[in-house]
């Protein structure tokens, strides 16, 4: 894997969803030609900026070749991007190809591997499926997050090609064994806090783990709280 076609490029607006959330989930496609700064793509917004968004998450990218998976799971959706509120949809591009760290260039902006996503109960709220963020997290299915090193022009005329590839044996599938699967496994916690380019968040994470042999309270992202989200 050296070159992967961009299959759709999304951007979202905030909406109110209910209950005083706010979501960015329901994205559109945009063809033309757009700035990707640090931030992320110019027009994309968050519904709750304290958990989405932010330099260590300025871009979504989801594998759309997921949705078959889904579409067998959950027959009463006819799944598609960008349906898990991905800025970017592939085909031929997965968990266990990418790696924590990889440097891709994106038009004119270079991009690098800085996390998987960690599923959250927008997904749940957005289908009415209330079991939804946790099947991701379960089945691996989850994708992963971009930290942007270079800003500059990108479309989706423009392929994703690996320049430059650090942690080969920190995929981003084995990633999400050790984060979630695995959660209190010392070698593979320590592997996450030593990776330096893993984000700051998931290795504090990890260090907390390997200090308190405990593992934090994951209901609140999973399931939400009835203030969780709501605007400022």
């Amino acid at each position: 894997m050296s070159r992967v076609d961009v299959q759709g490029v999304f951007i979202g607006k905030a909406e109110d969803i209910g209950g005083g959330l706010s979501s960015a989930i329901d994205k559109r496609r945009v063809e033309r030609r757009m700035w990707l700064w640090e931030q992320g793509l110019g027009g994309d917004e968050h519904g709750d900026p304290r958990f989405h968004g932010g330099p260590e998450r300025a871009l979504h990218h989801y594998p759309a070749e997921h949705y078959r998976y889904w579409r067998k799971h959950y027959r009463q959706w006819a799944w598609k991007a960008p349906a898990f509120g991905e800025n970017i949809s592939t085909y031929g591009l997965t968990e266990d190809q990418v790696c924590i760290g990889d440097i891709f260039r994106w038009g004119q902006a270079f991009l690098q591997v800085s996390q998987p996503r960690s599923p959250c109960y927008r997904l749940n709220r957005r289908w009415g499926i209330p079991e939804l963020s946790q099947y991701v997290q379960d089945s691996g299915r989850c994708g992963w997050f971009y930290r942007v090193l270079r800003p500059g022009y990108v479309s989706a005329d423009d392929p994703l090609e690996l320049i430059q590839r650090s942690y080969p044996a920190l995929s981003v599938a084995q990633t999400i064994q050790h984060f979630f699967h695995f959660p209190l496994e010392r070698p593979g916690l320590q592997a996450l806090k030593d990776c330096e380019a893993l984000s700051a968040r998931w290795r504090d994470a990890a260090a907390q783990r390997l200090a308190s042999n405990q593992v934090e309270d994951w209901s609140k992202r999973l399931l939400g709280l009835p203030l969780e989200g709501m605007r400022a």
